[in-house]
């Protein structure tokens, strides 16, 4: 498995990142006329800040909200500061075997840009090699939910900032729900025994899956004491210095998947090749499948599940402590040794700040990182939000672990779905600590 792991680990496809832009925008390109106004811009400004992300700028006619809400960001912080914000876009094609992840860490590592879009792995790592600045100094970054600082404070410095707070939930047909007389599901147990129900009826596989997500089941099992119990604090201390080990956390919720795979309710093989809605999205709103996994933001998207032709709720995923969100975290970083830092720290001031997250919350209908900014979500996603209003939630992602949990427990799925046995991936949990202690 530790081969297979090392193969893979930075070979996470766009639908495993938590940023909603990261993950609906990468394949949505913009070329430009060539030489087209090149003088004119060069000409209206010296002041020029390099982003890397994985999209380019709009072109009218373009009709997608997130790249929208984006952008209008970007043009606030351009008109405010007079500075010149130049993509520099990932697509998959130009890097062939690179993923995003790759190409960021390569191009932070070498200082190429200003302000990188990063992934909640690729934030830790390049927050523990030094190479991203302390954005805590920001004058946007006071408005900061706590949520968005636990998740990206890395040996007391704040590296990045998202745009939005993805939360992670089930998808319900409700209608079949209905139909066959289940109530929403609030523990593994109750779970299962919907799963039982739709099964004996004729639903073949009750689940769709896919190859990236499935370890939102295991991260809100794992986690919903240590985030709900009142020891947050304590309980991580414990684990980074091995008084506890994060296998004990993972076990039930990798438990819980297998007897999942045992029972059939989900597809392991077609999960493990599944690429993330395209796997399962079609299924599901064709009324074949009446449970699956996704982002906050996929509710809103037509593309996505924001148009199906039955009642659909978003809820939580079953714990003992009952139905919980799952927030991972992506961000914006400032390179430690940007050409144009403090064009950057403004810049990035600005596209954090109250009046662009609103701008950004309301076009998307997102979760603002600022505690001061809120928009009315659809109803579909009301219990999620009622659950993380309430700050009953689970990160997918927290700095201050010294093992990264979204990308490994990832991967550590995979293997699962793959057919390594629970205690093999337990084993390689323990691997994964022992490595981090070492490292300190």
């Amino acid at each position: 498995m530790e081969s297979k792991r090392k193969n893979n680990r930075f070979q996470l496809a766009a639908a495993c990142m938590s940023g909603i832009m990261v993950l609906a925008l990468a394949a949505c390109g913009n070329i430009e006329e060539p030489g087209k106004n090149l003088i004119t811009e060069e000409e209206a400004t010296s002041k020029i800040v390099n982003l890397y992300s994985p999209m380019e700028k709009t072109i009218a006619g373009i009709d997608n909200a997130a790249r929208s809400a984006a952008d209008q960001t970007i043009l606030m912080a351009e008109e405010k500061l007079g500075v010149r914000v130049d993509y520099i876009t990932y697509t998959a094609e130009n890097y062939q075997d690179k993923t995003y992840d790759d190409v960021a860490l390569d191009r932070a590592r070498n200082d190429m840009d200003d302000i990188y879009l990063l992934n909640p792995d690729t934030i830790r790592i390049l927050g523990e090699e030094g190479k991203l600045m302390d954005l805590s100094g920001l004058e946007s970054a006071k408005n900061l939910r706590d949520v968005v600082k636990t998740a990206n404070i890395i040996d007391g410095k704040l590296v990045a900032i998202p745009q939005e707070v993805v939360a992670y939930g089930l998808f319900i047909n409700k209608d079949m729900f209905d139909q066959y007389h289940l109530e929403l599901p609030e523990t593994p147990e109750e779970f299962l025994e919907c799963c039982r129900v739709f099964q004996e009826n004729g639903i073949e596989t009750p689940v769709g899956a896919n190859r990236w997500w499935l370890e939102t089941f295991v991260l809100a099992q794992a986690y919903a004491d240590l985030y709900n119990g009142g020891n947050t604090e304590a309980e991580i201390a414990a684990l980074n210095n091995g008084e506890t080990r994060y296998s004990d956390y993972m076990r039930p919720g990798f438990e819980f998947l297998q007897e999942m795979i045992d029972c059939g309710y989900i597809d392991a093989k077609k999960a493990y090749i599944s690429e993330a809605i395209e796997g399962e999205g079609a299924d599901f709103m064709a009324q074949k499948t009446p449970i699956v996994m996704a982002y906050w933001g996929a509710a809103n998207t037509d593309t996505a599940y924001g148009k199906p032709d039955f009642e659909m709720v978003v809820i939580g995923f079953p714990t003992h402590r009952g139905q919980m969100p799952v927030m991972p975290m992506t961000g914006f970083a400032v390179g430690v040794n940007a050409e144009h830092a403090q064009d950057a720290m403004d810049t990035l001031n600005v596209l954090v700040s109250d009046e662009a997250l609103q701008v950004y919350t309301e076009i998307n209908r997102v979760i603002s990182p600022s505690k001061n900014v809120e928009v009315e979500c659809i109803p579909a996603l009301k219990p999620l939000n009622d659950k993380i209003k309430e700050n009953v939630y689970v990160l997918g992602s927290n700095a201050s672990m010294n093992v990264e949990q979204w990308g490994n427990t990832c991967l550590i799925v995979r293997e699962l779905l793959n057919g390594a046995t629970v205690d093999e991936c337990m084993a390689e949990f323990d691997r994964l600590q022992e490595e981090a202690l070492k490292s300190e």
